[in-house]
């Protein structure tokens, strides 16, 4: 599967969720929720992400923002 840029996916070798950067041979390039390292993940191990898991994943980035833990 390759997710369209700019939609929220999963690494479903380890549950992370985050936005499709790109596309960089054979890899899907995603980055965390508001914002950090991207990472590579290879096409078949990526799904589109549920709207549940896109608000766990904003909420996760909201409170680590509020305890001063990502800026």
């Amino acid at each position: 599967m390759r997710p369209p840029i700019g939609s929220y996916a999963v690494d479903v070798r380890t549950g992370r969720v985050g936005v499709v950067m790109g596309h960089e041979g054979p890899y899907v390039q995603l980055r965390p929720h508001g914002g950090g390292r991207e990472w590579d993940v290879e096409p078949d191990a990526v799904r589109g992400a549920t709207q549940g898991e896109r608000l766990r994943a904003a909420t996760a980035y909201a409170n680590a923002r509020s305890r001063g833990e990502v800026p």
